[in-house]
Formats: C-alpha cells, structure tokens, sequence
C-alpha cells in the first residue's frame, strides 16, 4: 500500500484548521505555499512553492495521496482573473499525474444573486469580475472530473467566522474590535439573515472529504452551517461571552462603491453586494445526508471567537466572562 502523504496549499485559517486535525491524528502532511508559516503546527513537514509554477507544484506534490487546496490570491478581480485560471491548471496537473485525491476550498460567488436557499444545483448567474473567475475554474475541474483525469471534489463555504480569524467580516473590525472595547465595524447589513460556516467546521469538513470514497469525488459540496442569524445577533453572543456591550457600526452597501474610490478593498467589496442585499442561505444537506451535520453552534463558535480575540488583545476576562 503507498504511504498517505497530504499535501496542503495554504495555511490561512482553513488550512491550519485541515492541517492542525491531520496532525493531532499523526498523520503526514506537508503545507504547501511561498513562504514558510510561523506558527506552522510543530511537527508538520513544510514545502516552498508558487502555485503559479507549474513545475514547483508537481514537484511538491510528487507521490501525494491527497491534496487539499485552501490557498487564496490577493482580493483583486484583476489578480484573480490573471492568476486563478493558471493555479487550478497547476493544480489539475498535480491531480492528474499523482491520481491524489484532491479537494478545493471554494465560495459561492459563481450562483450571484439568489433569492432562496442555494444548493448544488442552483444554476450559476451570469457574471464579471470575481463571480465569473470562480465559474471559470469550476468549469476547468468539472471538466478535468467528467473525462476522468481527476478525483477532484470542491467544498463551497460561505462567509466564515473563528479564532484566529481577522480577515473576514466577523473578523478583526467586527470581534476584534469588541475584544478591545471599541464598536465593531461591519462591511454589510448588521440585521440580515446570512449564513457564516465556522473555520474548525470546515477543517472538519475537509477532513471528512478527504478520506471520503471515490463516489464523493467529481462534484461540490456545499458547507453546513449553523441555523442563520444576523451578524449583530452572533457578535452579541460573543460579546457576552467576553462581557462587553455589543455595540455595531455598519456600513450602507451603497457607499462601497464611493468609498472604493478612497480605499481599494471597498470597491472589491462592492461587485458581491448581492451576497448581503438579501437574505443569504446555504443549502448543506446533501453534504450532512452524506457525512454529517453537527455543525457549531453559534452560541459556542462566537463565544470561542470572541474568547481568543480578547487573549490576543490581553484583555482580562472575569470569571463569569470566562465561563
């Protein structure tokens, strides 16, 4: 039988959540990105490559079992429409001449506005900038999957939440902010329903695909999530959690294109404001019919998150805070 070798591209809060489970299980796994992270899980075995090299990504993957892909590019339509096409080339081609197993952590930018649950087989809505990459590359490995070149599975995640998370939108302006004392900031409407998966769930889930049978593979899933709430509703969790007033400061969806003017990132944010324009669900049940669906919940995830951001800050938790 050939050794089980995990190769894992990325190490962001996925990728470490992936890495840190493998790991505590005894299991080989190599992370996988330019350079080396500093609080990579003692023990874990580290490579240096680009995904955008074809040559390094196969040299790195040679004689892989499994490949996990939870890498991200800089938040720019320009640098995904440039740089995803080539990396899910690269990653095909590691699939394919390995036969590794192989799963990508994607969103769920391609389905565009939706007005109801969106499952799996929600037909994608016409799209531009980073809606239409994430098309693109489902159409590269769907294809690659469908001639049988490829055990590729995509597991689509939503918005995500969790320690250590500070780059998202319950990240360090929302629970960060509280755990310093100050407003949380909210780049989206504080009193809309929206599903956010929380970053341990998904490190589950992709664990859970990994090692799923050959039938799982060729297809997405779409990620459980935890009964929708608004974004106010679970920083209140976690900010009683901590002790402190949850107070919340959001954004109007119509002055992100004015404000993109100012700072890039509010512009970037401005071609996905379908995505909170409107109530957003997900539809995980094929996913929990299949494997399972004891996702987190919120009551436990936020009070988690908001706990870590308050170590970070050394903020000092009474005992009833704490409990």
């Amino acid at each position: 039988m050939t050794a089980e070798k995990i190769v894992v591209f990325g190490y962001g809060p996925t990728g470490r959540a992936l890495v840190e489970r493998l790991h505590a299980k005894g299991r080989a796994v190599t992370v996988v990105q330019r350079s080396r992270p500093a609080d990579l899980a003692a023990g874990a075995d580290f490579l240096r490559a680009d995904l955008l090299d074809r040559d390094a990504v196969l040299a790195v993957t040679r004689s892989a079992s499994h490949i996990a892909m939870t890498a991200g590019f800089v938040y720019d339509r320009r640098i995904w429409a440039r740089d995803w096409p080539i990396a899910m080339a690269n990653l095909l081609a590691a699939a394919e001449a390995t036969g590794a197993k192989t799963v990508f952590l994607d969103n769920l930018y391609m389905f565009g506005p939706q007005d109801g649950p969106i499952a799996e087989e929600t037909p994608f809505a016409p799209a531009k900038g980073k809606p239409a990459v994430r098309v693109g590359v489902t159409a590269q490995w769907q294809e690659a999957a469908r001639a049988g070149r490829v055990r590729f599975a995509a597991l689509r995640a939503p918005d995500f939440y969790g320690p250590g998370v500070t780059n998202s939108h319950l990240g360090d302006m929302a629970f960060g902010a509280l755990a310093r004392g100050r407003t949380a900031v909210l780049v989206a409407p504080a009193d809309r329903p929206h599903d956010v998966a929380y970053v341990p769930d998904i490190g589950r889930a992709l664990e859970t695909l990994l090692d799923a049978p050959d039938d799982a593979y060729g297809q997405a899933w779409h990620m459980p999530s935890a009964p929708t709430r608004t974004l106010r509703e679970i920083l209140a969790l976690g900010a009683a959690a901590i002790g402190v007033k949850p107070r919340v400061l959001a954004i109007p969806l119509g002055l992100l294109p004015a404000l993109g003017i100012i700072q890039p990132m509010f512009g970037e944010l401005a071609e996905l404001r379908f995505t909170w324009d409107r109530p957003y669900r997900v539809d995980g049940s094929k996913f929990a019919r299949r494997f399972w669906g004891d996702v987190t919940p919120f009551e436990v995830g936020a009070a988690a998150t908001a706990r870590a951001f308050a170590a970070g800050a050394g903020r000092v938790l009474t005992p009833s805070s704490a409990s």
